[in-house]
């Protein structure tokens, strides 16, 4: 195993770093920019049952503080993501571990969207985006409820064999009872965080920014944050965490790896820098040795300890 390689719920990696789910869309406009494969994984949009034209414009903005967005979960639907999306990766990059995102408005159409998914060959893992309104229980966001999230959880993880990350909401009081309740229901593993809700104003139209009025913000502004629940919920559990949030830097992973991450995703970063990803693979061995790193994989060792 190289420096950087690690292993990821039984999957090897050739370093830790993937973009963050919907900032790179599928990979074909990534791929003008970049070689896909020199990333550890792929991570696609978050795909549901049926095409989601998403939010009317303008879905992103920029703030002090970072990015607000509030796509709305646009997606062509899991039917084009089987067709075309998941062929073309695998036909371009045979060898790219790729995560599947999926998200949904009920229990049901999470698992038959996981089912579909799942079958994918190149798809090495699910990740459940839960930061979705339940229809069922009046809009109520999955993630915010353990009860609701051990169920859906365990509901996916009994309809799939391929192992399935949580990515957690951090618009909860306490993140550690909603990661509990996900490895209860079986996950292999946790993402965190997803975005943190926001507001901006223009002074101007006196408007939000956003049509929608809230976005979800990422950027350098919720990087502590993130490290924090890493940090919380490592205390807690063994499974394999994903860090995200706020990584602009090699100094940005390795700040994940203390509070006891093993990868992380990269989002905001690649909005200025389309080269982000593989800039920060480039210059981690560098970094990793101005602080006596010798590889990651001893890193996460160490601090698991």
């Amino acid at each position: 195993m190289g420096r950087l390689s690690i292993q990821l719920a039984g999957v090897p990696l050739q370093n830790p770093v993937m973009p963050a789910s919907g900032t790179a869309a599928y990979g074909q406009e990534m791929a003008q920019d970049l070689a896909l494969d020199q990333l550890g994984a792929f991570v696609i949009k978050s795909t549901t049952q049926d095409p989601r034209a998403g939010n009317p414009a303008p879905t992103t903005a920029q703030t002090s503080g970072g990015w607000l967005n509030a796509i709305g979960l646009k997606n062509p639907g899991v039917t084009t993501v089987m067709t075309e999306k998941l062929p073309w990766l695998a036909t371009h990059y045979p060898d790219l571990p790729v995560m599947g995102s999926i998200a949904g408005a009920t229990f049901a159409e999470y698992v038959a969207v996981a089912q579909q998914v799942a079958s994918a060959p190149n798809v090495k893992w699910l990740e459940l985006n839960i930061s979705c309104p339940n229809v069922e229980r009046g809009g109520l966001v999955f993630g915010t409820d353990p009860h609701t999230v051990e169920t859906l959880t365990r509901q996916v993880t009994d309809a799939v064999t391929k192992p399935v990350f949580v990515k957690l909401t951090p618009n909860v009081t306490d993140i550690v009872p909603i990661a509990q309740a996900a490895e209860a229901g079986g996950a292999a593993g946790l993402t965190l965080i997803n975005t943190l809700t926001g507001l901006g104003y223009d002074l101007t139209t006196r408007k939000p920014l956003l049509a929608h009025g809230t976005g979800g913000l990422s950027g350098k502004a919720i990087h502590p944050l993130a490290v924090r629940m890493v940090h919380q919920v490592r205390r807690h559990t063994q499974l394999p965490i994903i860090g995200v949030g706020g990584v602009f830097t090699p100094e940005d992973v390795l700040e994940f790896y203390l509070a006891g991450a093993n990868a992380v995703q990269i989002g905001a970063a690649t909005y200025g820098n389309p080269t982000a990803c593989v800039d920060i693979i480039d210059q981690l061995p560098a970094v990793m040795d101005r602080y006596h790193v010798a590889s990651l994989q001893e890193l996460i060792d160490s601090v698991q300890r």
